[in-house]
């Protein structure tokens, strides 16, 4: 009788354990992915386009189609490469983040660029000339699948860098988490987004009163608008969080000035308000030098990555 209960007492001490690695999990997961929000933004920002100008009845199936792909992208593909660099190479870990914190740049500022200087779209000529729907449907899926795959890239590295575990497979587990997470949170939201003036369209000729009527009509008024500020939030979030990738990335290869002064002109700022605003105020002006500085390297890059793409086209 001892014996079964001294066992119980080791299982419930495991139990014991075993919830509170669960819960350390979820902790860890949620402060990782508190630091990939720029990002999530963006990716839910972005998807909504590769789904323009199909039948309502196929939008939820190419969703759940990319949220396949990156579910692939993030736990098959990414999470080992992740864990390989945190044990292996973890001086790898800036450069990498720079470099997405660098594509990140590059995108919010040529979509910028492109609304100030409007610009022929290759990607729209392209979809004009494919005639057969199916075949339009899976180049896009495989255009959002591959643009997923980037985000999805930076997601993870921004997480691994956030994730303070005491093992590795606490790290593992908590970078899954976040990509399970983060792929259920921007693609349930894109779901809802793309549907929203379906719904709108039913409870117009649907509705059996006038209010219900007049909430559909407002629905499919309303959607071009939240597509529009998507748009505007997804392009801030990309050069905000690029921006600031990049400036970390210096401080951590030992190039401070620029993050230090940013810092310094950001407390000045904060401070120069009323006490109850000064943490709101700091941030806000930090994260627009960021988005400022973000935009900057941006344009800059804009040429070097056109005239790359376009060598590789030669070759």
């Amino acid at each position: 009788m001892s014996g079964l209960l001294a066992l119980l007492d080791d299982v419930a001490g495991i139990a014991k354990v075993a919830a509170a690695s669960v819960d350390d999990v979820a902790a860890a997961a949620g402060k990782a992915g508190a630091k990939t929000a720029g990002v999530i933004i963006d990716d839910a920002a972005v998807t909504p386009k590769y789904l323009q100008g199909f039948a309502p009845a196929r939008e939820l199936p190419i969703i759940w189609r990319i949220t396949r792909g990156s579910l692939f992208n993030k736990i098959v593909l990414l999470l080992p490469v992740a864990m390989l660099l945190a044990n292996f190479a973890p001086w790898a870990i800036t450069p990498l983040l720079m470099l997405g914190g660098s594509y990140l740049c590059f995108e919010g500022a040529e979509k910028i660029f492109h609304v100030l200087f409007p610009h022929a779209s290759h990607e729209i000529e392209q979809d004009m000339s494919i005639k057969d729907p199916g075949h339009l449907e899976e180049q896009k899926i495989k255009g959002a699948i591959k643009t997923d795959f980037i985000l999805s890239a930076e997601i993870m590295t921004i997480a691994l860098a956030a994730i303070e575990a005491p093992n590795v497979w606490m790290q593992a587990a908590t970078l899954a988490v976040v990509g399970i997470g983060v792929t259920v949170a921007v693609y349930g939201s894109v779901a809802l987004i793309v549907k929203m003036d379906d719904v709108g369209l039913f409870l117009t000729n649907n509705a059996p009163t006038p209010v219900g009527r007049g909430l559909g009509r407002g629905l499919v008024k309303f959607m071009p608008v939240l597509m529009w500020i998507l748009s505007v939030v997804g392009t801030a979030a990309m050069l905000w969080v690029g921006g600031s990738i990049i400036i970390h990335g210096l401080e951590v290869l030992g190039f401070s000035w620029l993050g230090h002064h940013i810092h310094d002109w950001a407390y000045a700022l904060g401070h120069a308000v009323p006490a109850a605003w000064t943490g709101f105020a700091e941030w806000v002006s930090k994260a627009t030098m960021d988005g400022i500085f973000g935009l900057a390297w941006g344009l800059v890059l804009i040429p070097v990555v056109l005239g790359v793409s376009r060598l590789f086209a030669k070759g």
